[in-house]
């Protein structure tokens, strides 16, 4: 999924960039798609405000996710947060444990239809990954490098900030660009229950039967997933320390 050079990256940022502001460019291209004399653009609403929408949902769920998942394993680190290690594992696989459309089920009862239940379903579902990569991260630092910092006076929280945080964040941010991409897929159900995301592109299509209209969401969809993961992927690498030798 990686993009491999930088002509690359830019062409995926133009073709988003046209999809979102000139999508009629595309409609040569998808005409044969629509059929039935069907519309080969969504217009219904603005792909655009579509498109902000569903990364703002995104975000708001996987930052919860990310302060949570960190707070927790942060603690589980810790000598005396080490007993609830097993708790937090069964906690942040409950989003694993139930697909996202059955948490949307059960989430719209209690909060209503909307945005609410979206979030709640990307932000468990987002937690697994960021957990268990911050975990691993924070155990890496190993018994040398831990001696070393106490060796030179730090206390326990400022080892954790200074020694232990900054060689577990090129793990931590892996875990949270898996969350973040599985997140920007998973957003499009969130239409389902009436927030709006590029699910409304995709679910418009399905229920007409126009295909134009389910591959303009997913090109959409696609594109902010790749893009995305190029992203954090040379996050990951600037935050990485340099290994000698």
């Amino acid at each position: 999924m990686r993009l491999a050079a930088p002509l690359a990256r830019a062409a995926a940022l133009v073709l988003l960039a046209a999809a979102l502001f000139a999508p009629e460019a595309f409609a040569p291209l998808l005409a044969s798609l629509a059929g039935n004399g069907a519309p080969p653009v969504y217009t219904q609403t603005s792909l655009f405000a579509l498109t902000l929408s569903h990364v703002e949902l995104v975000l708001a769920a996987i930052a919860a996710a990310f302060v949570v998942a960190t707070g927790l394993a942060i603690l589980v680190t810790r000598r005396f947060g080490a007993d609830f290690l097993p708790l937090s594992r069964s906690i942040v696989n409950v989003g694993q444990t139930f697909p996202p459309v059955a948490v949307l089920a059960l989430a719209v009862p209690a909060v209503g239809f909307g945005v609410a239940p979206t979030v709640i379903a990307l932000f468990l579902y987002g937690l697994l990954p960021i957990f268990e990569n911050a975990v691993a991260g924070l155990n890496a630092a190993g018994p040398p490098v831990i001696e070393a910092a106490r060796g030179v006076g730090l206390t326990p929280w400022q080892r954790l900030w200074r020694v232990e945080l900054p060689l577990a964040l090129p793990l931590i941010v892996s875990g949270l660009r898996l969350s973040v991409v599985v997140g920007l897929g998973t957003a499009t159900i969130g239409s389902t229950v009436g927030a709006p995301t590029l699910g409304e592109v995709i679910i418009a299509g399905l229920l007409s039967n126009n295909i134009a209209f389910v591959v303009q969401g997913a090109v959409i969809v696609g594109l902010l997933a790749v893009l995305s993961f190029d992203a954090l992927t040379l996050l990951e690498r600037r935050l990485a320390v340099p290994r000698r030798g």
